[in-house]
């Protein structure tokens, strides 16, 4: 009884070991791009705050109303970006903990899924910083009742954009989810589209929650997650029909 409880518990110990090691390396990571990003706070902050500043009427500027703001804005926007740029690294180390307890044909599917998955978070974040911000930015600006001077606080932009840059970079992994539903057998590419007028309605109704309530964000949100959903209806076709190819095959 005693060497059967041993055994059972060291592979459990083992795997929490190497657990704490992938979160500690990954945490670790984070740290060290903190540290080497700090002295460019203020850098990088001017930098995200760019498609604002560039369609703020002449006269107006960004603003503190807090007195610890100057400083925090910036460096809150460090960690994000630190945790930002560790996310490759950071999907290594859970790559490296679950690939043992995969079957071949897992790990053969998982390693491109997480590369996949990187690549859309960065492309959604891109997306919203050179196409969505400009656009946004300047419908806002142009929209403020008469009398009114836009002076925005520097944490309520950083508050805002991030959430937007969450959403954007979240709705580009909608490739990825379609092609794992089929891939799954949750759902066959025939249903799916035969569900396209409800899945385009949910894509802007989710354009509706994720951002500010204007019509031009929410748009350039909805139709980017439509037009997703189609990428990822063809990715799964294409997986759909070599299935089919080898099952007659064999």
């Amino acid at each position: 009884m005693t060497a059967t409880k041993t055994d059972s518990e060291q592979p459990l110990i083992a795997h929490l070991i190497e657990l704490r090691t992938c979160i500690l390396r990954s945490v670790t990571c984070i740290l060290v791009l903190l540290l080497f990003l700090l002295p460019f706070a203020n850098d990088i902050y001017g930098f995200v705050a760019t498609p604002l500043i560039a369609k703020l009427p002449q006269g107006s500027s960004m603003i503190a109303t807090e007195v610890i703001s100057p400083f925090f804005a910036p460096f809150k926007l460090t960690v994000f970006c630190a945790i930002f740029f560790s996310v490759p690294y950071i999907l290594f180390q859970a790559w490296s903990f679950i690939t043992p307890g995969l079957y071949t044909n897992e790990k053969k599917l998982v390693l491109p899924l997480l590369v996949s998955s990187t690549l859309l978070f960065y492309a959604g974040i891109l997306f919203a910083y050179y196409i969505v911000f400009p656009v946004l930015f300047a419908f806002l600006t142009k929209t403020a009742p008469e009398g009114i001077q836009i002076m925005t606080d520097i944490n309520d932009y950083l508050n805002f954009i991030i959430k937007l840059f969450f959403a954007f970079g979240v709705s580009f992994e909608i490739p990825v989810a379609t092609f794992l539903l089929i891939r799954s057998g949750f759902a066959s590419p025939t249903k799916l589209e035969a569900n396209r007028p409800y899945i385009i309605l949910t894509a802007f109704f989710a354009g509706m929650l994720l951002t500010p309530p204007d019509v031009i964000s929410q748009i350039l949100l909805a139709v980017p997650i439509w037009l997703l959903f189609e990428s990822g209806l063809i990715l799964g076709k294409i997986y759909s029909k070599k299935k089919e190819t080898l099952q007659e095959e064999n």
